[in-house]
């Protein structure tokens, strides 16, 4: 280890998967922040491009991040890059041998990977680019199986699959670190999971949004709107003690039918403490309550490290809170046999922009200075602007990625974090300045949702008939 630390210029190479581009830069943005490390790309950094430089890190740095991160395959120590072979060569005979000389001995083996994004190499030609780098003096032996040091040659072809060059667009070659965590997005495949829901969230998009929250080890997380507990899930694997609500009795309680296939209900160790048990974090669960988010549960005062959650869009899921028979009455007057509240709880609309608001509000009061709250926002992409974020005075939003549903929806992560307590003052910023307005479009989701869906199968039909009338064809 000493060796690394004297050596020095060093640059890091990060091969990212081509899935969920939009959640890459916060994931790893927010991995440095939990080391204290800004993220310096340098000149010309291309976001959408699968392969980044980093600068001004340490090893362990990269460590920690590939650690975590579901959106990064592999990290590398650069040590050439160029346009062609020949600009790759001499960058490479530049490299600093001080840096080169630990890795090179008589006493090491090695073995030489090429990995090429955006096309597939014969086996021959693979072999010929590994022999055209024999310019490089590598004194020790090789060792296919298990070798001491790997070094990979990576060419970029561009992200057109239908418009693949001859030649690479560029070419790196560096020694390999370490592998990301995209093992866990099978390994905690929903479909493998002992207890799931209709709304259940993928494994991988789980890990971004447990990455993104900056979940670590001995914090508190929160989610007010739990489900199967699939958040749970990712935030434990991190180390942290997770803890939720719903306003669904049969889903915190593991009871009623079952969403699986040819399973009519669920069984009797069907919950969320077995979903943890299954991956070894049980002894993270705090607990999980019925409750409704609008009426909060929790006294006052900074109690969560994070609150992380994916709110009920009223798709497959319906947006309810609880009211009193009073609260349904639409007149101000009530009805002449009205004999009182019952104390039967009544089930009444919780409209999107009322879920938003209390959400923000609540996280506010309850997130620690620097906490981050992080949640998905159901969008109508034709109508979509960033004032319809949500705002509050106490959160600063750090970012904002787009997962698209289809042509006309989407739902966008939306990560923010606590920079301030909430004053009096901020109760009259709601009513005054129109950012922290709730914006009432999102309560119409629903309707916009299925009238898109309406449209496709209109125009579906109305192509069908046409055929049918042409004769075919």
């Amino acid at each position: 280890m000493a060796i690394h630390c004297s050596r020095t210029c060093l640059q890091y190479l990060i091969h990212l998967a081509h899935d969920n581009v939009d959640f890459r830069l916060p994931e790893v943005r927010a991995l440095l922040s939990l080391r204290g490390k800004p993220f310096d790309t340098g000149e010309n950094f291309k976001e959408k491009s699968p392969f980044w430089r980093l600068n001004g890190l340490s090893e362990e740095d990269v460590n920690s991040i590939m650690a975590r991160t579901v959106c990064a395959k592999s990290a590398f120590e650069l040590w050439g890059h160029g346009r062609t072979h020949s600009e790759l060569r001499t960058s490479l005979l530049k490299y600093p041998t001080e840096n080169m000389s630990p890795f090179l001995q008589k006493d090491s083996t090695y073995k030489i990977n090429v990995y090429t994004f955006n096309k597939t190499l014969e086996f021959e030609d693979r072999i010929k680019k590994i022999d055209a780098m024999e310019y490089l003096s590598f004194e020790g032996r090789v060792n296919l199986k298990n070798p001491k040091h790997i070094f990979c040659l990576l060419e970029d072809y561009g992200t057109d699959p239908n418009n693949i060059p001859d030649e690479p667009l560029y070419i790196y070659f560096g020694r390999w670190i370490a592998d990301g965590q995209r093992e866990l997005i099978r390994s905690h495949s929903v479909k493998n999971r002992h207890f799931i829901g209709n709304t259940s969230m993928d494994a991988g998009l789980s890990f971004i949004m447990a990455n993104h929250a900056r979940v670590k080890a001995h914090d508190l997380v929160y989610d007010p709107f739990v489900g199967t507990g699939s958040l749970l899930v990712a935030c434990s694997h991190f180390g942290a003690y997770v803890c939720g609500t719903d306003i669904d009795y049969n889903t915190i309680h593991g009871i009623g039918k079952a969403s699986r296939k040819n399973q009519k209900w669920r069984g009797p160790d069907e919950n969320i403490r077995a979903n943890l048990r299954q991956y070894g974090s049980e002894k993270l669960y705090v607990d999980v309550l019925v409750s409704d988010a609008s009426k909060p549960i929790w006294r006052d005062g900074v109690l969560f490290d994070v609150i992380i959650t994916d709110p009920p869009y009223g798709i497959r899921e319906s947006t309810r809170r609880t009211g009193s028979q009073k609260d349904s009455v639409n007149s101000a007057k009530p009805s002449e046999d009205y004999v009182g509240d019952s104390h039967v709880p009544v089930s009444m609309a919780y409209h999107l922009s009322d879920i938003f608001t209390d959400l923000l509000n609540f996280s506010a009061h309850h997130l620690v200075i620097g906490g981050r709250l992080v949640y998905w926002l159901p969008i109508y992409r034709p109508e979509y602007c960033d004032e319809m974020v949500p705002l509050n005075p106490c959160l600063r939003l750090v970012s904002n990625c787009e997962q698209t549903l289809s042509s006309h929806t989407s739902r966008r992560l939306i990560t923010m974090e606590k920079i301030k307590e909430p004053e009096e003052t901020d109760a009259l910023a709601h009513l005054s300045d129109p950012h922290f307005s709730p914006y009432q479009g999102h309560n119409a989701f629903r309707e916009k949702y299925f009238s898109g869906i309406s449209k496709r199968t209109l125009t579906g039909k109305e192509e069908t008939n046409k055929m049918a009338a042409n004769g075919g064809e």
